[in-house]
């Protein structure tokens, strides 16, 4: 996959004619995720191994989980780095030819001055971070567990402070890369006890342990000797300090001090890739964890650190995403509150909550991606808007055409503050539903995906008995309802905010008219498209549940060696 990627870059630079490398390069890592896609595709034929196929001298091990999530970060990739393969706005004009005849040309405007136009390295630092991913949801021992989460982590690092221009993004990448390598410390640390106490570095040896020690420990056997021999009480130790690490990683509460700060200040281009497939990774390994460690083990001590973290995020994530004025940091702290649901469906070891964890990971990460979408592809379409207020010119405005004019953070991420969206109805209404749609599916609104989702949790945390933490669970997402909800009040029933800006755009468009200079602006097909499949997808689930439903029933089935 790197060596490949690697030459098809080399490629590109050789027979390149123009200087905007950062666009070819993402639309030649667009080709290598579309080949791997394929290539994924064509080996889920492994679903049949139930103990899945051991490589590298027992390094990695290739399953039906982690072959079926490579296929799904993928496709994820997919839609992100089409962010970076186009321009996101055109202008149609019409103009008169010698025959008198009017043609609707194109013409991009104002884009290529982009910081993120100007980054070549960008599909790289995103290869290398599919790598690093795709090896630890494989990893099958503790030395290429820490290697795969410090290629992903450093890749996640770089990516933050790639825009070096800003200010926000370096000081947000200096954060993430202070907290995540105190994570790395605990991952470190853990892998070091399993290895003095062990002699071992592989996973599969941890779980024979576990399991001995399960069938040994019967009341007509005194032999205190073999208990001892085979008392697994490090694996207990090192499993809870692997556990916080990882929970930073992910910023599970009371371990997601970082995240909002990180989410508000990189570029949106940027939380939008961090986000999501960081989190799908890591928890599809602390999965693999939960399935192959011994039940004993998981009920003892283990389990109480992923109920004690889901806890905290149901009611960290709710509480303090109702004081939110700034939109990402809203987006951060709902995160931190779906990341509880999932740690509740992980500590439930039976089929159902398997599959309803499996389900909520696939369907989260699939709105949240919408979401950010929709957030970039509102900031692109209010780039010719100015505030009402501000129509005198040589005044302080936001949006401008003349982007040597426009701050730099707010160029990175137009739509910084929830205030933004006052009125964005009555300019783009397709838009201002796709984001009523999202938003209903985060809170748990019927009939969208993100209901059954939490109907499947729900369901399967009280028939495992967790009966305080569904009530939780309810609760919270009732009142996370109201922060969703005060989007929804602002976007489509208060007044727009917003008037074209016709001081500059006259001269650099020749256009004089506001209403066909408003209809004339469009957005690149490479959003409007991604964003009618990802709202399709969250609005029509119910008419085709049976399908995916089916699959990840499977998947759970052979986890489990049913």
């Amino acid at each position: 996959m790197s060596i490949i990627s690697l030459i098809l870059f080399l490629l590109s630079c050789a027979v390149n004619l123009k200087q905007h490398f950062a666009i070819l390069f993402s639309r030649t890592f667009f080709f290598i995720l579309f080949i791997l896609s394929v290539l994924s595709y064509k080996t889920l034929y492994i679903n049949s191994l139930s103990n899945g196929l051991s490589i590298f001298g027992g390094l990695f091990t290739i399953t039906s989980i982690n072959t079926s999530f490579n296929l799904f970060i993928y496709l994820l990739s997919l839609f992100i780095i089409l962010l970076n393969s186009h321009y996101p706005r055109k202008i149609w004009k019409e103009k008169e030819y010698m025959l008198f005849s009017k043609v609707s040309i194109s013409k991009k405007i104002l884009n290529s001055g982009d910081e993120r136009y100007r980054i070549t390295e960008y599909s790289l630092i995103l290869l290398f971070i599919l790598i690093g991913g795709q090896f630890l949801m494989a990893s099958s021992d503790i030395i290429s567990v820490f290697l795969s989460i410090e290629l992903q982590s450093y890749g996640l690092y770089i990516l933050c402070t790639t825009y070096r221009n800003s200010e926000t993004s370096t000081s947000s990448g200096l954060t993430y890369f202070l907290l995540g390598g105190l994570a790395s410390c605990f991952i470190l640390l853990s892998t070091g006890i399993l290895y003095a106490n062990s002699g071992c570095t592989s996973l599969e040896n941890f779980y024979i342990i576990s399991n001995i020690y399960d069938s040994i420990k019967k009341p007509q056997i005194e032999n205190t000797d073999i208990l001892n021999w085979y008392n697994p009480y490090y694996i207990y130790i090192s499993l809870v300090i692997l556990s916080i690490g990882f929970l930073i990683k992910i910023s599970a509460a009371p371990f997601h001090f970082w995240s909002p700060d990180v989410y508000d200040g990189v570029p949106t281009v940027v939380t939008t890739f961090i986000s999501i497939l960081p989190k799908i990774t890591i928890l599809i390994f602390i999965l693999n964890l939960v399935i192959n460690i011994n039940i004993n083990i998981y009920e003892e001590s283990w389990s109480s650190i992923f109920i004690i973290s889901s806890l905290l995020s149901l009611i960290i994530g709710t509480v303090l995403g109702l004081t939110q004025t700034r939109i990402k940091r809203l987006y951060a702290y709902s995160t931190i509150s779906h990341l509880g649901f999932l740690l509740l469906a992980l500590v439930n070891k039976s089929r159902e909550s398997v599959q309803a964890f499996l389900f909520y990971l696939t369907q989260y990460s699939i709105s949240n991606l919408n979401a950010f979408f929709i957030l970039i592809a509102i900031g692109y379409s209010l780039y010719i808007y100015i505030y009402k207020e501000n129509k005198v010119k040589n005044e302080k405005i936001y949006y401008m055409v003349n982007e040597e004019n426009i701050k730099k953070e707010f160029n990175n991420s137009p739509i910084q503050f929830i205030d933004q969206l006052k009125g964005y109805f009555h300019i783009n209404s397709v838009l201002s539903l796709s984001l009523a749609i999202t938003l209903f599916s985060f809170a748990g609104v019927p009939p969208l995906i993100g209901f059954f989702a939490k109907l499947m949790v729900l369901s399967a945390s009280i028939d495992n008995e967790f009966i305080f933490m569904s009530i939780v669970a309810i609760l919270t997402s009732v009142i996370g309802g109201v922060y969703y909800l005060a989007i929804i009040r602002k976007v489509f029933f208060e007044d727009s905010i917003y008037t074209v800006n016709t001081y500059n755009n006259t001269q650099s468009l020749e256009i004089f008219n506001e209403s066909k200079f408003n209809n004339n602006v469009m957005l690149s097909s490479a959003l409007t498209i991604t964003i009618s499949i990802l709202t399709s997808i969250i609005l029509l689930f119910i008419l085709i549940p049976s399908e995916f439903l089916n699959f990840l029933l499977i998947l759970s089935i052979i986890l489990l060696n049913y």
